[in-house]
C-alpha cells in the first residue's frame, strides 16, 4: 500500500513539472524579446518620418528634431518625446523663430503669441463733443423759399388754416403761444437767422407752406391740415440770405 501511494506521488509531481517545461522558454523568449526592442529605430530617420516624427527622448536627433532645436521649440535637453511627437513637458515659451525673419515680432510692436491676451480690448470711440456736427438743413437740402429781407430783420405772418389750435414760438425771442384754428398772427422785425417752432394741439400732422409776401421783408407761412407724414413739419429757418428751410 505504501509503495502504491509513494509511486502515484512521485507521477503527479514529474506530471506537473512535464506540463510547465514549454511555458518556460516561452517566458525566456518574451524577456529576451522585450530585452532587445530598439529604443531609436531607423524609420525614424528614413523618410518620411525623417522629417515629419520627432524622435523619443535620447535617440540622437534626426531632421526635424534638429529643425526645431535649431528654431528653439524645443531645447536639447527636453524629454518625454512619445513616437507621435508629442510632449509632456512645456514647449518653450518664447522659441527664436519669433526673432527671425518674417516672424521677427519685435519689429511689429508687438507681443509674442505667448503672451497673455488682454481681457478688455481698448476700443477707439468718439465722444458726443469730438467736433462732429450733423449738417445745417441748407446742407442737406433746397430751400423752399426765399424772400428779400429789410435791414436783415424778417416779418412774418402765420396763418392757421386747420381746425385745430397751432403751438409756436420764436426760439430765443417769445414764449410758447397759441395760434387758435382759423386764424393768423404776425411776427415783426425779427433779425435774422430765426428759427420757429410750430406744433398742432392735437398732435396731428402740419403741412407748412411759406411764400414771400408782396412787401419787401415779410414771408407768409399757411399751416394746413394733412396725412401724409412726408409733409408733416414742426420747425422753419430764415437764414441771414432770406433763405427759408423747413424740417
Amino acid at each position: 500500500m505504501n509503495i502504491n501511494k509513494c509511486t502515484q506521488l512521485i507521477g503527479t509531481v514529474c506530471g506537473g513539472l512535464l506540463m510547465s517545461l514549454p511555458a518556460i522558454p516561452q517566458l525566456v523568449m518574451a524577456q529576451a524579446t522585450t530585452a532587445k526592442v530598439n529604443p531609436c529605430p531607423r524609420i525614424f530617420y528614413e523618410e518620411p518620418h525623417n522629417n515629419r516624427v520627432l524622435v523619443p527622448a535620447g535617440c540622437p536627433p534626426n531632421a526635424l528634431t534638429q529643425q526645431f532645436m535649431r528654431q528653439g521649440l524645443i531645447t536639447p535637453n527636453q524629454s518625454g518625446l512619445s513616437v507621435g511627437g508629442e510632449s509632456s513637458s512645456v514647449l518653450n515659451p518664447n522659441p527664436g523663430i519669433f526673432n527671425e525673419s518674417p516672424y521677427n515680432l519685435s519689429q511689429r510692436n508687438s507681443q509674442p503669441v505667448s503672451a497673455t491676451i488682454p481681457q478688455q480690448q481698448a476700443v477707439e470711440t468718439r465722444s458726443p463733443d469730438s467736433g462732429l456736427q450733423p449738417p445745417a438743413p441748407e446742407q442737406r437740402q433746397e430751400p423752399s423759399t426765399r424772400m428779400a429781407l429789410a435791414d436783415g430783420k424778417a416779418n412774418i405772418m402765420l396763418i392757421n388754416d386747420t381746425g385745430a389750435d397751432v403751438t409756436y414760438q420764436v426760439i430765443g425771442d417769445t414764449a410758447p403761444r397759441i395760434l387758435a384754428g382759423k386764424s393768423s398772427t404776425n411776427l415783426t422785425d425779427l433779425t435774422t437767422p430765426v428759427t420757429v417752432t410750430f406744433q398742432r394741439e392735437d398732435r396731428g400732422l402740419l403741412m407748412v407752406t411759406p411764400k414771400a409776401a408782396r412787401e419787401k421783408g415779410t414771408l407768409e407761412v399757411t399751416f394746413k391740415e394733412t396725412t401724409d407724414v412726408n409733409q408733416d413739419k414742426s420747425a422753419m429757418i430764415i437764414q441771414a440770405n432770406g433763405s427759408v428751410f423747413l424740417n
